[in-house]
Parts: C-alpha cells; structure tokens; sequence
C-alpha cells in the first residue's frame, strides 16, 4: 500500500489508492475502516494552498457508500446461495431410488440383465432396435410400432436371438424407421435406477446404476 504524500495536492493524494472492486476478495481489496482511515490521513495532511474541494469530498463520500452497498449485497448473496444449495441437498435426497429416463444410447450391464427405455419416432409405423456388443456386432433385432411422433417405449431381456443370456458388458442402443435409403436414425433414451445423488459446482449429479454419472440436464423424466 502507498503511504500518504503530504506535499501532494488533494486529487494526487488519493489517487494513490486503488479503490476495491466487487472481484476482489476482503483480503486483496480495501475494507470501509481503511477507506475512512486514508480519507482522514487525505485531509490531515492536504496542502493548505491546494484543499479538497467540497464536490471532491462528496465524491469520495459516494464511493464509500457503493463499497458498503457491495459489501452487503454480497453478504446477501452468500445467504441465499447458502439456502439454495440446502434446498438442493434436500430435493436431491428424495430422488434416491427413483428411476430416471436418461437421453444415452450405451449401459453397461451384468450377465443376462436386460434394459428398457424409449425411442424418440418421428412419425407412426414401425421401428427398429438393435442392440450392439462391445465388439460391434449387433446380438438382438427387436421392432416395435410406433403410433406417431413421439416417445415408444422398449424392453430387452439381456438375451440374444436365440434366446441365449448375453455376457456382462457395455451394450449400446441404436434406433432407426424406414429402411434402405430411407431409413433414419432416432433417438433413444435409457432408464435406470438412481443409487446416489452428488452436489457439484455445477449443480447436481445423478449417480444411475449401469448407466455412470449424470448431470441434472440431461434427465428427460423422473418416474
């Protein structure tokens, strides 16, 4: 910090001192008893051939007054950020164990267990799912007819054709209508079982079973 130069004129004499801004914390930036501290060491020691002028010392007055406002305002935002992460901590408790529809075409699963969710059809007729293993081949063809746009729901058994139990691993959904030249891809969306939420910088977190860590965002329904 700067020591006060009593030869200087009034408008050098504080000008010396970085006036804080809302970015700095309350350790780097100047506080209100530093603030008044200075502006009395200013008037002790102004040149009496060059004095403060009154609509200086009213200005200076008015910037002391924005840094209390900043002050308490930010005091006031640490509150309410306070009460919104406990009311997300509370809101987050009750989706424990509920089950989320997650817009993610892979799901990791154990021996035999199937999955279910919905696909996104665009227009009435039927459509076709298959299901991929982690080598690329495709090990179940299911159809299902959808009504008109919008979601149709889907369920595998975690078997293949034959009616085999698949192995454990990642298997991922792909959903197409039409077919040939025609056909076009659509959207899939997977449920599964909510097992933890995390509170994040970034907002919440759901922890699904098969499924991994998921933001908040990219939920489509909670059942």
């Amino acid at each position: 910090m700067s020591t006060v130069n009593p030869s200087a004129g009034s408008d050098s004499a504080y000008a010396q001192y970085a006036f804080p801004t809302a970015s700095k914390s309350k350790t780097d930036g100047m506080g209100q008893a530093d603030f008044l501290r200075l502006m009395t060491e200013q008037m002790k020691n102004q040149d009496p051939l060059n004095p403060l002028k009154g609509n200086e010392f009213l200005g200076q007055l008015a910037q002391f007054s924005t840094v209390q406002g900043i002050e308490n305002m930010q005091q006031a935002m640490s509150a309410m950020a306070s009460v919104m992460e406990n009311d997300q901590s509370l809101r987050a408790a009750s989706l424990v164990g509920r089950d989320a529809l997650v817009e993610v075409d892979k799901v990791k699963l154990a021996e035999g267990v199937g999955a279910n969710g919905e696909i996104v059809a665009i227009h009435s007729g039927p459509v076709q799912l298959e299901v991929v293993g982690a080598g690329g081949q495709v090990v179940r063809r299911i159809s299902v007819e959808a009504a008109g746009a919008g979601p149709v729901q889907f369920a595998w058994d975690g078997k293949d054709g034959d009616g085999n139990a698949l192995p454990a691993g990642t298997y991922t959904f792909r959903a197409s209508s039409g077919s040939g030249d025609s056909s076009e891809a659509l959207g899939v969306r997977m449920a599964a079982r909510i097992d933890s939420v995390s509170i994040e910088p970034t907002g919440l977190v759901l922890n699904l079973a098969g499924l991994g860590s998921m933001p908040l965002s990219s939920v489509r329904r909670i059942g």
